[in-house]
């Protein structure tokens, strides 16, 4: 059940556009702060975000390896550490991305077919990384080569939006603001 605080979180927005190499998303990046239950821990941060309806696929650290996944969503919840996120930008990018900072405490959602990395990390740095319930088992793609003809867009496109935000349990703000961006619940 939401409380009245996760009730009025207001994330975080970034929008980024498609670059040669990568599709990224019309729908925005989202970073919610310091909203993850204290103290931040790794079994703390699973129990608050998997009770949201997203189920935990891993631990991490820092991966330097620009990526994006074209099949599904993906969610950070970090509880150790603090790290410089490059969000936009391929493998072949000169261009493009943002950076972010998060740190423990932080959410932050990657929507499909949005690239990401870490470029600075501290040394202990770790995220539990989770994706909605049902969703399939993330692809990666690295972005090397231009994309050729609309195949990979579409993918991404076609990745339905979560019936819950990841931080609150509820339709807002991730399923009301990503559908009013045109997509379709799917999932």
């Amino acid at each position: 059940m939401p409380t009245t605080a996760t009730k009025n979180i207001v994330p975080e927005e970034y929008y980024l556009k498609p670059t040669p190499y990568v599709p990224n998303s019309d729908l925005p990046v989202l970073v919610y702060r310091n909203v993850l239950p204290k103290p931040h821990e790794e079994d703390s941060t699973t129990k608050f975000l998997e009770g949201n309806n997203w189920e935990k696929r891993g631990t991490w650290g820092t991966i330097k390896i620009r990526h994006f996944h074209p099949n599904t969503h993906e969610c950070y919840g970090i509880f150790r550490g603090s790290s410089i996120l490059l969000i936009g930008e391929g493998h072949s990018d000169t261009s493009g991305g943002a950076e972010i900072y998060v740190s423990a405490g932080d959410v932050i959602v990657l929507p499909a077919g949005t690239a990401h990395s870490s470029i600075n990390s501290t040394g202990n740095y770790r995220y539990v990384g989770v994706y909605p319930k049902g969703c399939p088992r993330w692809r990666n793609e690295l972005g090397r080569k231009p994309m050729v003809g609309q195949a990979i867009r579409e993918e991404v496109k076609a990745v339905g939006v979560p019936g819950y935000d990841p931080v609150t349990g509820t339709d807002v703000p991730l399923p009301r603001l990503w559908r009013s961006r045109g997509r379709a619940a799917k999932l």
